[in-house]
């Protein structure tokens, strides 16, 4: 990697050292925004940044997804879309200073928090912590990652005026010892402009790390120490959705008067989200407060950019009011980005699933007790990440199946291939019905998303991760599926493997139509009335989960992911399928419940 420009004529960073932030000794206000170039398609990268510039925003925060950068223990990716380098020269290009958040841990209802699956093949496991096994991990990843954005730190002439130490770690604060080691991983690997942390009210008590400034969340203008800027790092815009619930909003009026009181006492301010984005495939997190619920793959979050880009009216009213905090003229806004509303597609070839094992990586696995996802022999050794497991064995009577609260996170269940039940965090027992002889019985067990917030992390293995019980017996001797679903699996059967669509199509399977583009592609909206939970893919590429309880009831499919002529869409239903697949001009995103009034009103 060549060195960057030493940063000649720049003598000082990013400075704490008074009640203000300076910038080479002249007080600089932070103007922020958080868009995540992993939510993004890389196509749009600049159309989005520079609708930040055009904001008003002077600064863009983004977090930088461990479980992404390196899938597999020592397999590293920063090219194409995960090539943060470009990102972070691409702000600097319209006119963006950058706050990196590096974590290895970033909440950001992304799963596991960032944090790489594989990590949890080790049974002693102790997430952001000084266990030395995940130690070891962290400096690995830091020791590819730091130098690749070092030199676009502001003193060797790059855009980056800070860097986040962890994230929100005083919600966590299980070991002491912890901050102080991220700290220096960054420190010893080049890291040299301000160093910040992020909590919330209450984990700001234990979350902190010597010399470090810390900032908040919004939920307590007035912290901070004295003599020390002020900053609320994430000043929410909206909220994440979980399946089951409704979609959340944020009145954009009372947002914005939050942010316009933050201005007015002097604060610097980030924007969590300006643009929330898609959590495509599936990366959605979870949370767990006594209750698991999953997030949706949008991650919209009721931002001043929608999920898609677009404006809204919370971005225009920023703009009015980021206009006074700027001394020149804001940039024009850009074009917004044409949307469309395709023809239906007709699902007309099809496979079902138990066709499709033949086409899994490796094809099976054999284990006296079912193993967990992440502890399956497969991807080189680091184990299952994502999608589903397909357990099976074999019963010789009907009763009481009973998973003991060992499924993570829902299982369908067969008897010869026979849909007689699900099993999840609700339902813990079903009837094996009766019969003759000796039966297969199967277990499609999904990872729905694993917690990103939390105390649980260390607990977020999936499928099945202890016994299964018929009338009170463990099962034995289980055959083991991987049903990841990567792009080669998804080559694999499509084509010449899948078959004529028969009338009563037995679910789970595949289903295959074909969308036909004359013109330039452009963005749109793809919609499933009638269809029940699944996965779509297009062209391969996996656009999120689809679930008929809602909120969410429609997956943002961006233009650049479609091409001209024939675009193939395979949709993966788990129990009832339609024929039709839709396409609109327009998100649907569910029925709307409003959040945060109560407590913006405490803030004002």
């Amino acid at each position: 990697m060549q060195p960057r420009d030493s940063g000649r004529g720049r003598r000082e960073g990013l400075s704490d050292n008074s009640s203000q932030f300076t910038l080479e000794g002249v007080a600089f206000r932070v103007l922020g925004g958080s868009a995540h170039y992993f939510r993004i398609p890389r196509a749009y990268w600049k159309d989005r940044l520079l609708k930040m510039k055009a904001c008003g925003l002077n600064t863009l925060t983004t977090y930088v997804p461990w479980n992404l950068h390196e899938p597999e223990k020592g397999l590293f990716h920063f090219q194409d879309q995960l090539d943060l380098e470009a990102y972070i020269r691409l702000a600097e290009e319209v006119g963006l200073w950058v706050i990196l958040r590096p974590g290895p841990y970033i909440c950001s209802e992304w799963d596991l928090g960032g944090l790489p699956s594989w990590l949890l093949r080790d049974k002693d496991m102790k997430l952001r912590t000084t266990y030395p096994g995940f130690t070891r991990a962290v400096s690995s990843f830091f020791d590819k990652l730091i130098p690749r954005i070092a030199h676009l730190q502001y003193m060797r002439g790059g855009p980056i005026i800070a860097v986040q130490v962890e994230n929100e770690y005083g919600s966590y604060a299980k070991d002491s010892q912890y901050m102080p080691f991220i700290k220096e991983a960054l420190l010893s690997r080049g890291i040299c402009e301000l160093l910040v942390t992020s909590d919330n009210r209450e984990g700001l008590k234990c979350g902190g790390v010597a010399e470090v400034l810390k900032t908040v969340n919004l939920q307590r203008l007035t912290s901070g120490l004295p003599g020390q800027p002020k900053m609320v790092m994430e000043c929410w815009t909206g909220w994440f959705d979980v399946w089951g619930d409704r979609h959340h909003v944020l009145c954009a009026e009372d947002m914005v008067a939050v942010v316009m009181e933050i201005l007015k006492q002097g604060m610097s301010i980030n924007l969590y989200m300006f643009h929330g984005g898609t959590s495509f495939g599936f990366m959605n997190g979870a949370v767990d407060f006594g209750t698991y619920k999953p997030q949706v793959s949008s991650y919209d979050y009721d931002a001043p950019l929608s999920e898609d880009g677009d404006y809204t009216t919370k971005y225009h009213l920023l703009r009015g009011l980021f206009s006074r905090y700027n001394k020149e003229e804001l940039p024009e806004k850009p074009a917004r980005q044409c949307r469309k509303a395709y023809s239906a597609v007709t699902a007309y070839q099809y496979l079902p699933l138990w066709d499709t094992l033949k086409f899994t990586e490796v094809v099976s696995f054999t284990s006296v007790t079912p193993v967990n996802m992440e502890n399956l022999p497969v991807n080189n050794g680091n184990g299952q990440p994502y999608g589903y497991t397909l357990y099976e064995t074999t019963v010789t009577s009907g009763g009481a199946l009973n998973s003991r609260n060992n499924v993570r996170d829902r299982a369908l269940v067969f008897v010869d291939r026979m849909y007689i039940g699900v099993l999840d965090y609700k339902t813990i027992e079903i009837a094996v019905p009766d019969g003759k002889g000796v039966r297969l019985l199967s277990l499609l067990v999904e990872n729905c998303g694993r917690v990103n917030y939390g105390n649980a992390l260390d607990e977020q293995r999936k499928g099945l991760i202890g016994d299964i019980v018929l009338n009170n017996s463990p099962l034995k001797d289980f055959t083991m599926y991987c049903l990841d679903m990567k792009p080669n699996f998804i080559a694999r059967i499509s084509g010449e493997s899948l078959k004529p669509l028969p009338e009563k199509p037995a679910c789970p399977g595949f289903f295959q139509g074909l969308l036909q583009l004359d013109d330039y592609p452009t963005d749109t909206f793809l919609k499933l009335p009638g269809w029940g939970k699944g996965v779509v893919f297009i062209n391969g590429q996996n656009l999120g989960r689809y679930w008929s309880i809602g909120p969410q009831h429609s997956l943002y499919l961006p233009g650049p992911w479609l091409h001209s002529g024939m675009n193939q869409v395979i949709v993966f239903e788990e129990q009832e399928a339609s024929d039709r697949i839709q396409f609109s001009a327009s998100p649907d995103l569910g029925k709307t419940v409003n959040v945060y009034r109560r407590q913006l009103c405490n803030v004002l």
